[in-house]
């Protein structure tokens, strides 16, 4: 999940600034942070969920930078 997430190039990997960039995070690495597995599972979170916020980029940009980091996993 992580490798997936920094080989991203249009994407920042940032939780929510407010802005109008397009972010992913791991949210059980950032905003979830510390808790417990069990609090996490009720919530639907595993350490494979990825939180992608879509900002104003062009959407091509954006599928081919997906595109790409689908394509560093193998």
């Amino acid at each position: 999940t992580s490798k997936f997430v920094d080989s991203l190039q249009v994407f920042l990997n940032a939780v929510s600034l407010g802005g109008v960039e397009s972010l992913a995070s791991i949210p059980a690495l950032s905003t979830h942070y510390g808790l417990a597995e069990s609090a996490l599972n009720e919530m639907g979170i595993s350490i494979s969920t990825i939180r992608l916020s879509v900002g104003i980029e062009d959407a091509e940009d954006l599928l081919g930078d997906l595109m790409a980091g689908l394509d560093v996993l193998g």
